[in-house]
């Protein structure tokens, strides 16, 4: 029974390794608080770790304030990005400058703060009141990257000559396209027949 304690050990250790998946500057204990909650003025004080995809980032003197359409996390503490459907706006703000450059529209953040009231502003021509947290930690996610999974140079011949494996088709698989490709073969050299003797 032995021989089995050193497998067991190892196994637990690599399942807690993969539950750990949460960034460490994102870790900790927080309110379960929903951005539609908190907009309609519930949990004041509550500690919230939110995320979503930045709408803009307006520095000011002493901070910056990012406007983001909140989304789920994952197990990650990562936004879902665009798989469920949106849960409102938040606003979060931070000591210090951010560069709106870098904190571009479109890209994800998590950020962990305390609920501070809200913030309005005009989302067209309507007074939108945004839950406003004032964050401690700003998470900025790298780019998400397209995977491929097929191989380089693989041929699909239901797409037909052009297609390929990038980005996704109708059932949800990866396609991409390109010019159709025609080879041209190369030119054969024919010498001349001898003369014929006379």
């Amino acid at each position: 029974m032995s021989m089995y304690k050193p497998l067991a050990i190892a196994a637990a250790t690599l399942a807690l390794g993969a539950c750990a998946t949460v960034p460490q500057p994102l870790q900790g204990q927080f309110n379960d608080v929903s951005t539609a909650g908190a907009q309609q003025g519930g949990a004041p004080g509550a500690k919230v770790r939110w995320g979503g995809e930045i709408i803009k980032t307006e520095p000011g003197p002493q901070q910056t304030c990012f406007f983001v359409l909140s989304e789920p996390l994952d197990s990650e503490a990562r936004p879902t990005a665009g798989k469920t459907e949106s849960q409102g706006r938040f606003v979060a703000c931070r000591d210090g400058f951010y560069d709106p450059e870098v904190f571009t529209r479109g890209r994800e953040i998590t950020v962990t703060g305390t609920l501070r009231g809200a913030v309005t502003q005009k989302v067209g021509d309507f007074d939108y009141a945004y839950p406003r947290v004032e964050a401690d930690v700003v998470y900025l996610w790298p780019k998400r990257v397209p995977v491929n999974r097929y191989p380089p140079g693989f041929y699909d011949p239901f797409w037909g000559p052009g297609w390929g494996p990038y980005g996704y088709g109708p059932w949800g698989d990866p396609f991409w396209y390109r010019p159709r490709t025609i080879i041209v073969p190369r030119p054969v050299y024919h010498a001349p027949p001898p003369p014929r003797g006379k």
